[in-house]
């Protein structure tokens, strides 16, 4: 199978570094070093929970999830039943907190799951949303990425209203990198990716994939204005 540009669908991982125990794009991890450093003179621990993720491990989720190995939740975080679901309620539902794989920005290596390492172990974390509201573990580091951020090129794709991913206050994409890789995505290199994996629920999947595409990986905040 030859797919164009595959490192944009979890299949090529070049040019990747280490960055404290997670592989990211070169450019990406050095402002992440920048902005961690910067943090730290602020009393926030800025640490990495979340960054590359190759195909194969986003479809071990997809599938986990789909096979009601793994616990689902709602938009409100709360645990869902699937036994009685169809296939769309199916994937719609596992798409309020996971990508189908080949569509997830974890793939480029630009984007990153963080937390405020000061206030809550990397065992204890959900990556829920009330974990970076007021009163959570978190609220601080949120406070903070939202007037520094953009110093360093980082934003939050996954905003309330603004992308057909739920707002995820938690994930950051280093913008001057993840900007170009979004114009270059490619509808035909995916959907021939997902003809060729064991995806659970292919069919479904496949029967509306450019409405998916423009819903959970085009449709995202814009880039702030620098």
């Amino acid at each position: 199978m030859q797919v164009t540009q595959s490192y944009l669908y979890g299949l090529d991982k070049q040019g990747f570094v280490d960055c404290q125990g997670h592989l990211l794009e070169k450019n990406t991890a050095a402002a992440f070093l920048t902005m961690q450093r910067a943090a730290v003179n602020d009393g926030i621990d800025l640490q990495i929970c979340s960054a590359y993720r190759d195909f194969e491990k986003q479809l071990s989720i997809w599938n986990a999830k789909a096979s009601g190995k793994r616990v689902l939740l709602n938009r409100e975080s709360k645990p869902v039943s699937i036994g009685n679901l169809s296939s769309n309620e199916l994937v719609n539902l596992i798409l309020i907190w996971s990508a189908i794989p080949g569509m997830s920005r974890h793939h480029w290596g630009t984007d990153i799951d963080i937390f405020d390492g000061s206030r809550i172990n990397r065992e204890d974390l959900r990556l829920i949303s009330s974990e970076y509201q007021t009163n959570g573990p978190c609220f601080e580091l949120d406070q903070w990425l939202s007037i520094h951020a953009q110093d360093y090129g980082f934003y939050r794709p996954y905003q309330p209203l603004l992308s057909g991913v739920s707002p995820e206050p938690w994930h950051l994409s280093y913008f001057p990198v993840s900007a170009g890789y979004l114009e270059a995505y490619n509808l035909q290199s995916v959907k021939s990716v997902l003809e060729s994996s064991d995806i659970l629920e292919k069919e479904t999947i496949l029967a509306q994939l450019d409405s998916l595409i423009n819903e959970y990986v085009i449709r995202v905040a814009p880039i702030p204005n620098c």
